[in-house]
């Protein structure tokens, strides 16, 4: 069983999931992150798939989110997807947007979403990559984002952020955030080009990166995430971030690192209640 402090680990029968105290504590929210525990999948996809492109049988993966969503109290027909493509494209969505990517196509090139609708669900879909929730319990708004290293260099979670600021009027300040499961700075090796992007990009590199012995670094998805919502106006006191590395427990957590393209997708979700 994976071992946490930041987060709380659900068991119900086969199914295991996350969820976060400081998102709970709202009162206004269903969310959840999933393992890959607990669900219909078979082979790679083994169990709990939360993606549809993937390869894997729709049937099943829709029966997975049926699984995780009766777990958490979301109705599985208010899921709203998008197809993920490491953007920094942040949109607003409504009642009228429920379906897409589940019972109707998805949203193409989106890496965010925000609504201040109720018993709309919003899904980002992980496996290593970071996903990042975020809710404000004053204004009553809601939004995700998938986080990988470029969405981070492109300061997607700022975007988002600032979205709920215009569109909704929401205090950043007010804002409660989660950088969730995502690989560790323990096996997150990256190269010159990759570290080189994030100085471009006005990072203070000392902070995020570790040069290791072979020359290449290793990058700390949670750490840059957290000094972006900073920069943005949320607090470390108001960010829960997740002590768990998908890497490391690539037996329960899909892992692109660790078991390359043959493999599901988790997903992060969060609705309004």
């Amino acid at each position: 069983m994976m071992k946490t402090i930041t987060t709380s680990l659900n068991i119900k029968g086969n199914l295991q999931y996350f969820t976060f105290p400081k998102i709970s504590a709202t009162g206004i929210t269903n969310h959840a992150f999933s393992t890959r525990l607990g669900g219909v999948s078979n082979g790679c996809f083994s169990s709990m798939n939360m993606s549809f492109n993937r390869g894997d049988d729709p049937n099943n993966v829709r029966e997975n989110y049926k699984i995780l969503c009766d777990a958490v109290n979301i109705n599985p027909e208010n899921l709203v997807f998008t197809k993920q493509t490491h953007t920094d494209n942040v949109i607003c969505v409504t009642e009228k947007d429920r379906g897409t990517g589940f019972s109707a196509p998805s949203f193409e090139d989106i890496d965010g979403l925000v609504t201040n609708c109720r018993n709309v669900a919003l899904v980002t879909q992980f496996a290593d990559c970071t996903p990042l929730l975020f809710c404000d319990p004053v204004k009553k708004v809601i939004a995700s984002s998938h986080s990988g290293w470029r969405g981070t260099v492109k300061r997607i979670g700022k975007k988002t952020v600032e979205i709920m600021k215009n569109e909704y009027s929401c205090n950043p300040t007010d804002i409660i955030a989660v950088i969730g499961p995502c690989i560790g700075k323990c096996c997150y090796e990256v190269d010159n080009a990759v570290y080189n992007e994030f100085l471009s990009a006005g990072f203070d590199n000392s902070l995020i990166f570790t040069k290791t012995k072979s020359g290449k670094f290793l990058l700390d998805l949670k750490k840059a995430n957290e000094i972006i919502l900073n920069e943005v106006g949320i607090s470390s006191q108001n960010i829960d971030i997740s002590d768990i590395c998908t890497k490391c427990n690539s037996d329960e957590m899909f892992s692109h690192r660790a078991q390359g393209i043959h493999r599901g997708n988790m997903a992060a979700i969060i609705e309004l209640k």
